[in-house]
């Protein structure tokens, strides 16, 4: 995984281990390192994320900064403090984890944290030259809690509540088990973006003796590691609490039952089943039992070893509960990064369960999957609302910054990131997403032809076939307007002072059309925006600039939008009306003045 092999010519393809992801997202060299699995959709399972595909006519560019010593992008903070801890160790290769819970299929939460752990090992490896690893987990020994609500056959996996999900017959009759079929889904999805990693799964790990000398160390330590965790507990749970959970002998469930004796020497675990009294003795190794969570977590990190791992606002407790029982053990807690959560539309957390927040391939839906690297790159350490509303500004941000890395090799772009370092070099969209969004507005687009129609005579030339991210924009722009615009356009009429306003704009754009059309698409916008703030540089719209000259309120511009366009915000209106047609203009103002005239009796 370097920068060098973005410059290569493969390019298009998502279906092998080749470097053809690298030119995709986010800059990786191999989907799943030959871990992953297929990436078709599984029933039941919803529908398949769509892979991020590259165009073979462009060849991305790779631009290598000169120094990468003074980055200070938050990626090359964090792998800074990797670097200094494997100086420390002695360690040639970097160990970054991420864990997921395979009770429940993947999530936009998930691309979040392998996007940004991903960028942070990247980064690592351009500051230091050395290897790295990415493990995802899957804790998929741990014990069915509840039925999920999206899944067949509820009524069979009510019977196996308690069970690993990894002995939980598969519901949807695809796999092994409920585990394999949700880790099946985990590979797939992060094999659709490109990611390179090494799929790990805890029964495995836990039957296969990967585990076996650090549950002995714990074991060994067990009255060590519960003293971490008693203080944290009400009284009855701090009297049974024990770090280790066998599994049933008979039903195969995994317990929660305080431990009579804990005998290492002997890999034997004396506990007693509330149910019936009988007395049995468990081996602590060979995957016969297994770690409480916030001890399962310090076992991993010190039987492999992990140098970094990212996590949630709401694990900040479980991360120092499980450092201090990492080095109970003997061993090094990783370098750990928080990050926010994600809000809903009214500032609320997001639950899975509620539905409250959007999902993944809503988002692509609507939006490139490198919008969605665009919002999960800034400020990862800030709560930010994750709703529909947030997908117009997320792509114009991502336009913007694949811009500035055209021009320029800066780590501070998040692009660099997302691509890698690799600029793309297909053309850049000739118009910003909201503005295709305002233009779908007002003509009503159900059909990518009725924009393409404008788009071809504002910008010649422009075809899906010449402009390949402009195509997938303008699919995307008809989707956001028929859902989401469309049921909420309210016009309203024109105040006195916004219809004089509207008449002087339209005057103008009648006494300018022929100087304006012959000009170039940029240069006509930016006339027609001085046009647009001419007409509005009237009461009640007049505002004192900083100098002490007279500029133009907000409220013109507000009116703009509510008028003609019917709904509360757009883009530069120059730009919208250089885009739509001054003709086409001119019948949208006549068409809201019209609209507000009081009929004569």
């Amino acid at each position: 995984m370097s920068l060098s092999v973005l410059s290569t010519a493969g390019r298009g393809r998502l279906h092998s281990a080749t470097a053809e992801q690298d030119q995709c997202f986010p800059g990786n060299a191999a989907p799943g390192g030959g871990h992953g699995g297929p990436t078709g959709s599984r029933p039941g399972a919803g529908p398949p994320i769509t892979p991020l595909r590259c165009d073979d006519e462009f060849d991305p560019v790779t631009i290598a900064p000169t120094d990468l010593s003074a980055a200070r992008a938050w990626p090359f903070e964090e792998a800074r403090k990797v670097a200094a801890r494997l100086e420390k160790s002695g360690k040639d290769v970097a160990l970054f984890e991420t864990g997921y819970g395979p009770s429940g299929l993947p999530h936009i939460g998930t691309f979040g944290e392998v996007a940004r752990t991903t960028w942070v090992r990247r980064a690592f490896e351009l500051l230091t030259g050395k290897r790295s690893r990415l493990i995802a987990f899957s804790d998929d020994m741990d014990g069915l809690r509840k039925v999920p609500d999206n899944v067949p056959n509820k009524e069979m996996l009510a019977t196996h509540l308690g069970r690993p999900v990894t002995a939980v017959p598969d519901p949807f009759g695809t796999h092994e088990s409920f585990g394999h079929h949700n880790n099946a889904r985990l590979r797939a999805f992060l094999d659709a973006f490109g990611f390179e990693y090494e799929f790990a799964s805890s029964s495995d790990y836990y039957k296969s003796g990967r585990f076996d000398a650090a549950l002995i160390r714990m074991a060994e330590t067990h009255e060590a590691v519960r003293a971490v965790i008693l203080p944290t507990l009400g009284p009855e749970r701090r009297a049974t609490y024990s770090p280790f959970l066998p599994i049933h002998p008979k039903t195969g469930i995994v317990m929660q039952v305080p431990m009579e004796e804990v005998r290492p020497s002997e890999d034997l675990l004396i506990w007693r089943d509330p149910t019936d009294g009988t007395r049995h003795a468990t081996r602590i190794t060979g995957g016969h039992c297994k770690a409480q969570w916030k001890a399962d977590w310090a076992l991993r990190w010190f039987a492999l070893g992990v140098d970094y791992e990212m996590s949630g606002k709401d694990l900040i407790d479980s991360v120092k509960l499980s450092s201090a029982i990492c080095r109970v053990l003997g061993g090094e807690p990783p370098e750990t990064f928080t990050y926010e959560l994600f809000l809903d539309a009214e500032g609320q957390k997001i639950s899975k369960s509620k539905g409250n927040g959007l999902t993944i391939e809503e988002w692509l839906r609507y939006a490139p999957p490198e919008s969605l690297a665009q919002f999960m790159f800034n400020q990862p350490q800030r709560a930010k609302r994750l709703y529909f509303d947030q997908i117009p500004r997320a792509v114009d941000e991502y336009l913007q910054n694949r811009a500035r890395l055209r021009v320029a090799a800066d780590p501070a772009v998040p692009a660099w990131h997302i691509h890698g370092g690799a600029a793309p070099n297909d053309p850049e969209p000739p118009v910003s997403f909201t503005m295709l969004l305002n233009l779908a507005s007002v003509v009503n687009a159900d059909d990518p032809q009725i924009l393409w129609g404008f788009l071809a005579r504002y910008a010649p030339g422009a075809t899906p076939q010449t402009q390949p991210l402009l195509g997938k924009l303008v699919e995307h722009a008809v989707h956001y307007y028929r859902d989401f615009v469309a049921p909420t356009k309210r016009f309203r009429e024109p105040s006195p002072a916004e219809r004089e306003a509207l008449l002087a704009l339209m005057a103008a754009l009648r006494d300018r059309a022929a100087d304006l059309e012959a000009m170039e698409p940029e240069e006509r916008a930016r006339a027609i925006q001085d046009l647009v703030y001419d007409a509005g540089r009237r009461e009640p719209f007049l505002q004192p600039n900083k100098d002490g000259s007279m500029g133009v309120s907000r409220a013109w511009f507000n009116a703009l939008y509510q008028v003609l366009l019917g709904q509360e915000e757009g883009p530069r209106f120059g730009g919208f009306v250089a885009l739509y047609g001054i003709a086409g203009t001119i019948g949208l103002i006549e068409t809201a003045l019209a609209r507000g005239e009081t009929p004569v009796a």
